[in-house]
């Protein structure tokens, strides 16, 4: 078997610690790890992210440019929703310890946890992740762009859009008001069966998404 791997090598890494490679941290209970080539050299088409969530959060929708995703649930539970972009259909997907979803490559997603102390392990066919995330989408994309080609008021975009956060990674923020003052759209989402365990993955009617340009981890 041919590899460009040198396992001679003095250099060749064969342990790496994830705990100690953090990606992204908004609290204690709500934290990603990352582990790809770059930690580990001696890894080859495979990389993982180590996340943890506390009910409600959310890995905010995104895509792999370069990798599909296989989310394992380690602990707690979670749902896994993926925008399917050849039917414009959504799927959640509720996971429990054990259970997988499958996220085929470049395809528009979101986990959410449905319980405390849940754990996920996030699995690539890359040696190291790529992401676009949705709040760089959001907050990049010029304002007249978007007002132009929606057919928006610039100024109530840019209002709108205004408290969100590069590179966000797990919302909602800790500051969020709307978070702390659930409105009852929100509640009536979060209610939603998607979020039991025992609900069988639905589809519901969404738009095709554009693309946009790179950015990696």
């Amino acid at each position: 078997m041919s590899s460009n791997i040198d396992y001679t090598s003095p250099a060749a890494q064969f342990f790496f610690d994830v705990n100690k490679s953090p990606l992204f941290k908004k609290d204690n209970q709500n934290l990603i790890n990352v582990l790809g080539k770059n930690q580990l050299n001696t890894l080859k088409n495979t990389s993982l992210l180590d996340i943890f969530l506390s009910v409600n959060n959310v890995v905010e929708p995104h895509y792999h440019q370069n990798a599909a995703e296989l989310v394992y649930c380690i602990s707690g539970a979670a749902t896994v929703s993926i925008l399917n972009p050849f039917t414009k259909h959504w799927l959640h997907i509720p996971i429990t310890p054990g259970q997988v979803a499958n996220v085929p490559h470049g395809w528009w997603h979101y986990e959410i946890a449905t319980v405390d102390n849940t754990h996920l392990l996030a699995i690539f066919d890359a040696p190291n992740p790529e992401v676009i995330l949705g709040s760089d989408i959001l907050k990049f994309t010029p304002t007249n762009i978007m007002a132009h080609t929606y057919c928006l008021d610039e100024n109530l975009w840019k209002e709108v859009t205004q408290p969100i956060k590069p590179s966000t990674y797990i919302g909602p923020y800790k500051d969020c008001k709307n978070d702390k003052n659930m409105t009852q759209h929100q509640q009536q989402y979060f209610n939603h069966p998607h979020f039991n365990s025992n609900f069988q993955p639905q589809y519901h009617p969404y738009q095709q998404l554009p693309y946009y340009p790179q950015t990696r981890y």
